[in-house]
Formats: structure tokens, sequence, C-alpha cells
């Protein structure tokens, strides 16, 4: 019988990417709500980034704790 890889058997799906696995295990995957993006990616640097969305600007902050806030 030959032995499931990694990837076939879900355990590592996230990691493989460099992506951690959600709550409950559960993997993101490009199928379940696109590519996932790292917070680096839209920061580049920052600790702030604007986002036009809907024609309203929200603000994506980074805190001091290493959370993210949306603000409106």
């Amino acid at each position: 019988m030959a032995a499931e890889s990694p990837s076939e058997s879900g355990t590592q799906r996230g990691t493989d990417a460099g992506i951690p696995s959600l709550p409950g295990g559960k993997s993101p995957s490009p199928t379940d709500h696109g590519q996932p993006i790292r917070s680096e990616e839209l920061l580049r640097g920052s600790r702030e980034v604007h986002i036009l969305h809907g024609g309203e600007l929200y603000r994506l902050t980074l805190t001091r704790a290493g959370k993210l806030i949306l603000h409106k």
C-alpha cells in the first residue's frame, strides 16, 4: 500500500506554501476565497494602508500588539 504524501493527506496543506493553518486545522485554499495575501505585502513596511472600497476610504492599521484593525 502506498503512503500518502503530506499534501494528499491534508496535514501540511497550508504550511507547504508558508501559510499557517486556520483554527480547527483547516488550511486556506485558493478555491475558498482567492489566494491569501500576507499582511506584509499589503502594508509594505508601513503600519497603515488606505483602501478605497465602494467609493469609501478605509484604513487597515497594524497595532503594536501585531493585530490588524480595519477603520472606516
